[in-house]
């Protein structure tokens, strides 16, 4: 490891000037904002940026609790298997109950310490064998989070008020059947066929610097409702867990050159299901459409992305105009917004960082 990843304790004066800097870039989370205690205070510590996701189902959220099973608390918990003491985690992002994240990031501490000679602090951990270590505890522990990604960062480099872009994606299923046990939880079932150009015309209102008062729950703590959204869409794209037709699968063997049936027995129509005499096919569900929001910005709102998908689903069954999208967001309060969408379908996509 070399001398440059390791940093000095800053004096107190430096310590303060962080800590007003922290608090300014901070307002772009919706949370209070933490003062000195989130910097390391520990000179021989070596500070890592870790990346992580997981599946928000059965979690309360990403923030430590005292009795409830959260993301950070679970994550805490491995380290300290991993090194044998406890330590601290903060997250870029905090998620409500049952959002998922392909990727969130936070950071740790880590002071080494000899197991021979205890009070020896060795040279810091790779950051390779601190994702593969704790990636061992968390597969024991449930396995719905895991360690994507580490690096080696200054000790006051921090992993919330150092993000410059958060992206969400929601992503909504539409179709009368029932929805399928392998997209529980994972995505808002909407019975409803949903209009898409309605709701593009719908986002094309709502992007951009506004004050989202309107978007923004009664719990939200940010000194102001402006904020920035960079992009804010919506598409239709391929439901998932996909799987190919006989026809595509026949297309992409006939593009390599290959007989469609060289490899296989079967001569008639295959489909998912089972194909009866009569042509007609048993056990094979109907597919949902898929739809997904995307939503960017240096950050949001308390709840502010599922408030405003829950205007986007109303835009897309009719219940709203676009005309109306525009009345809410000028009202200013959150009582003329439409019920936010459910956690289910939330997804934090990625944080971006300009790292050192």
């Amino acid at each position: 490891m070399s001398d440059n990843l390791k940093h000095p304790l800053e004096d107190s004066a430096s310590l303060e000037r962080l800590s007003k800097v922290a608090k300014i870039e901070g307002e772009e989370e919706e949370g209070p904002v933490d003062s000195e205690s989130e910097l390391s205070m520990n000179p021989r510590a070596q500070r890592y940026l870790v990346a992580i996701e997981y599946i928000g189902t059965r979690f309360s959220g990403s923030q430590q609790q005292p009795k409830d099973r959260t993301v950070v608390g679970v994550l805490q918990e491995a380290f300290h298997k991993f090194i044998g003491q406890p330590v601290k985690i903060f997250c870029s992002s905090r998620t409500d109950a049952g959002v998922h994240a392909l990727s969130n990031v936070c950071h740790v501490d880590v002071e080494r310490l000899s197991k021979r000679k205890p009070g020896d602090v060795l040279p810091p951990h790779e950051p390779g064998v601190v994702q593969r270590a704790v990636n061992h505890f968390l597969q024991r522990n449930d396995g719905d989070v895991m360690v994507t990604d580490v690096r080696c960062v200054p000790s006051n480099y921090h992993a919330r008020y150092k993000a410059r872009e958060r992206t969400y994606f929601y992503r909504l299923l539409s179709g009368s059947d029932p929805l399928s046990i392998l997209e529980k939880d994972r995505a808002w079932h909407v019975p409803e066929e949903l209009d898409l150009r309605s709701m593009q015309e719908a986002c094309r209102v709502l992007v951009g610097s506004h004050d989202f008062t309107s978007f923004r729950a009664a719990g939200c703590q940010a000194k102001s409702p402006v904020r920035c959204l960079d992009e804010f869409n919506v598409m239709e794209v391929p439901s998932t867990p996909y799987f190919p037709s006989i026809m595509e699968r026949a297309e992409s063997n006939l593009n390599n050159g290959d007989d469609p049936l060289a490899c296989s027995s079967q001569t008639k129509t295959e489909t998912a299901g089972v194909t009866t005499n009569f042509g007609e096919t048993f056990g094979v569900r109907r597919r949902h459409r898929c739809y997904v929001v995307t939503a960017r910005a240096r950050g949001f709102l308390y709840h502010q992305v599922r408030l405003l998908v829950g205007a986007l689903k109303c835009v897309g069954t009719g219940e709203l105009t676009v005309s109306d999208v525009e009345r809410i967001l000028e009202a200013k309060t959150v009582s003329a917004a439409k019920p936010m969408a459910p956690a289910s379908g939330l997804y934090l996509a990625t944080v971006k960082y300009e790292l050192p």
